[in-house]
């Protein structure tokens, strides 16, 4: 299904933007390196995955947000 929706430049321009803040992003990082190591607690494990699933959810619509404006991700 193909919808087309109007949106003003400046919201799909701030979309491009969108960013773990940075506490979540170390947090991520933090998880990621602690797990590569086979450090992790149960509870750390549930946040890991739903912080990367965060993670990939917003690059993929920063992604789709840049080719609506004709960019590629850089």
């Amino acid at each position: 299904m193909d919808t087309r929706v109007d949106a003003p430049l400046q919201w799909v321009e701030s979309i491009t933007m969108l960013r773990l803040p940075e506490q979540a992003d170390q947090r991520l990082q933090n998880l990621m390196d602690r797990n590569n190591e086979g450090q992790l607690t149960d509870q750390e494990r549930a946040d890991l995955a739903a912080l990367a699933e965060l993670s990939e959810r917003l690059s993929l619509v920063r992604a789709e947000a840049l080719h609506l404006l004709g960019r590629k991700p850089s």
